[in-house]
């Protein structure tokens, strides 16, 4: 689905590049027409087994998840991952996007794939509050939870961050600097080797028109705010929760798993050493073990 965008990151923003069906006859993985538009997805497995469904964060797409998806799948699960609106091989609409626009996709996408039953959740950073709102509405349809290095608790503000946030100056700020504070931010999600891996894929998706627009409205909309009172509601289920965080995390503070577990007693709370923002890529062989043990307890 095509989207215009504001005329003022029309004149300053460098995406040269429409996302048609022509950009997408290469990519891995499969399309669907969702509400809000096309979404870019990948689902493997047995499809008697359970369903693990990974949710990536802000910046990174589904390929975020590389390691944990082989792991769920040679452990037997069915495994389904997919771009989040604005990102990856995705639509990018223009909309706002916030929480409620997440939860649909994955509402919308999970119909559209005929998975009528309860799920395994897993989200990373932003992906950790679109899993938490899923699961805090919907808790029949949620088998078990896991969160790695959730966002959902307020954190500093940088100058660059309150400047985003204003009309116009947000616009201006995002065309002509967009690129190399995206980059700068996806960097601190990965060691140097990783780093130097994945920069061209990442870049890649910086290039289809709308993803600047679709990252600047998610940070001036609610993905990211104080989810503290849903983090709550699914303390007081009976969802059973894994919580892993890299202990040298540089987005989300390590120490903000202090508030998830408050908000969330029973969770199971594992950190992981020498990882920083996403642990399950730079030690995929503990937490991978992690997560297939906690999904298999609830499976037998």
């Amino acid at each position: 689905m095509a989207s215009a965008k504001p005329p003022l990151l029309n004149l300053i923003v460098n995406e040269p590049r429409s996302l048609d069906d022509g950009a997408r006859s290469t990519a891995p993985g499969t399309f669907v027409e969702l509400g809000a538009g096309v979404t870019h997805y990948e689902i493997a497995g047995p499809p008697e087994a359970p369903t693990v469904v990974l949710v990536h964060g802000l910046l990174i797409p589904y390929y975020v998840w590389d390691p944990t998806f082989a792991a769920l799948l040679e452990a037997g699960f069915r495994v389904l991952r997919y771009d989040l609106y604005g990102r990856g091989y995705s639509d990018r609409p223009n909309v706002a996007y916030d929480l409620a626009l997440f939860d649909r996709q994955l509402v919308d996408l999970l119909s559209a794939l005929d998975i009528d039953r309860p799920v395994d959740l897993a989200g990373l950073s932003m992906g950790g509050p679109i899993a938490i709102t899923f699961s805090a509405q919907r808790p029949d349809q949620v088998r078990k939870l896991c969160l790695i290095d959730p966002a959902g608790f307020p954190l500093p503000k940088p100058l660059l961050a309150k400047l985003i946030q204003l009309p116009i100056v947000g616009e201006i700020v995002i065309g002509l600097f967009g690129e190399k504070f995206l980059t700068a931010k996806r960097s601190d999600d990965f060691s140097l080797h990783e780093r130097l891996t994945h920069h061209e894929r990442f870049i890649q998706q910086m290039r289809y028109r709308g993803f600047k627009r679709a990252i600047l409205s998610t940070l001036r909309h609610d993905a990211l705010s104080d989810l503290s009172e849903i983090y709550q509601r699914v303390g007081k289920q009976k969802t059973p929760v894994l919580l892993i965080w890299g202990r040298e995390d540089r987005v989300i503070p390590f120490e903000n798993h202090r508030k998830v577990m408050g908000a969330i007693p029973h969770a199971e709370f594992h950190p992981i050493e020498d990882a920083g923002h996403t642990p399950h890529y730079e030690k995929p062989t503990p937490v991978n073990h992690l997560i297939v043990e906690f999904l298999q307890k609830s499976s037998r």
